[in-house]
């Protein structure tokens, strides 16, 4: 069984409910049947039924849950919590009423008010707009004050790469963040090293990336970037002493044991890496991509860290199976 089927299996058994917001995109109606088919997840699409026919009308919308913010008897219960959460912003009473009818932000206070498990949306809006009703009604986890992706790196099929040797890997933040600060990167490797046991399976030791290992590269004429990573592995280790973490490494130092031993002995993270925290999004986005490529390796997400509950944005040119699979983990998420 593939790691892609173990998400599903284990979405499965959890019974979750999932809201998909954009009931006006086919592939978005015919993902919500196939979850509902494989029993992945309960779903409840923001659409209404006529318009769902519309667009796909050969698609079975039976066992699936249609909510219109136009006509929904919550709308206006969700409007006061979205008022309460912008007062101090500034919303008025009135503009919470009318940004409650919007898709994705009726989404996000249906995750908000508890009513559904996580939060699925982007295939027809950009990431800006998926993201921002997250941030504004349902704001981050306890002690993490940054919003990061990830992307679950999983090894074709048959592949034996002695420095993969799990066949998966974690790789952040490719698509957020473009140049975090220490702080930012601090939180980007604790929430990644939870997705990384939570979706991906695998226990984490994270590196911190670099040009540069236990300070053999300098770049203070330019980007500071080692001692920003350097300060970030330090951040880390302060508020996640359990995490096995270390930096900041070269990527053959982080998963070449024989380099690992050469540049940075007495570490028990270099070598071993499987979880890789880059130093921005030109490196990660660059490095995904590379492992997709020349490596043969698929791309599970970007999956996003950091909500106090799952809400996950698709591509806007995502398949259903894309879509499928962004559901199975945000299940896994809300666990």
């Amino acid at each position: 069984m593939s790691l892609l089927d173990e998400i599903k299996a284990k979405a499965a058994k959890l019974g979750k409910t999932i809201v998909l917001c954009e009931g006006e995109d086919r592939r978005v109606v015919q993902a919500a049947a196939e979850i509902t088919k494989q029993g992945i997840a309960k779903i409840v699409l923001i659409g209404n039924e006529e318009e769902c026919k519309k667009v796909a009308p050969d698609v079975d919308l039976t066992g699936i849950t249609l909510v219109d913010p136009l006509t929904s008897e919550k709308t206006a219960e969700y409007a006061k919590i979205l008022y309460e959460a912008r007062k101090a912003k500034g919303m008025t009473e009135e503009e919470a009423a009318n940004q409650a009818k919007d898709r994705t932000m009726f989404g996000a206070l249906m995750l908000k008010a508890g009513d559904v498990d996580g939060y699925v949306s982007g295939a027809c809006h950009s990431t800006a707009n998926t993201l921002r009703p997250g941030l504004q009604v349902v704001k981050t986890a306890p002690g993490i004050k940054t919003v990061s992706s990830c992307f679950i790196m999983i090894a074709p099929e048959g592949a034996k790469n002695p420095y993969n040797p799990d066949g998966v890997a974690v790789f952040a933040d490719c698509a957020i963040n473009i140049e975090p600060t220490a702080e930012q990167l601090a939180d980007i490797a604790i929430s990644s090293a939870k997705t990384a046991q939570v979706i991906a399976g695998i226990e984490p030791r994270v590196a911190m990336l670099s040009f540069s290992t236990k300070g053999s590269g300098n770049d203070d004429k330019f980007f500071k970037s080692v001692p920003k990573m350097q300060e970030a592995t330090r951040l880390a280790k302060e508020a996640a002493p359990e995490l096995a973490l270390d930096g900041e490494f070269q990527f053959d130092a982080a998963v070449a044991p024989e380099v690992g031993q050469l540049k940075a002995p007495g570490s028990t993270v270099a070598g071993h890496a499987n979880v890789f925290v880059f130093p921005n999004i030109n490196a990660g986005n660059i490095g995904y991509k590379i492992a997709q490529r020349f490596g043969g390796y698929m791309a599970i997400g970007p999956v996003c860290q950091g909500f106090a509950k799952p809400l996950n944005d698709l591509s806007r040119g995502c398949n259903v199976e894309d879509i499928v699979a962004t559901v199975a983990v945000t299940a896994l998420q809300a666990e």
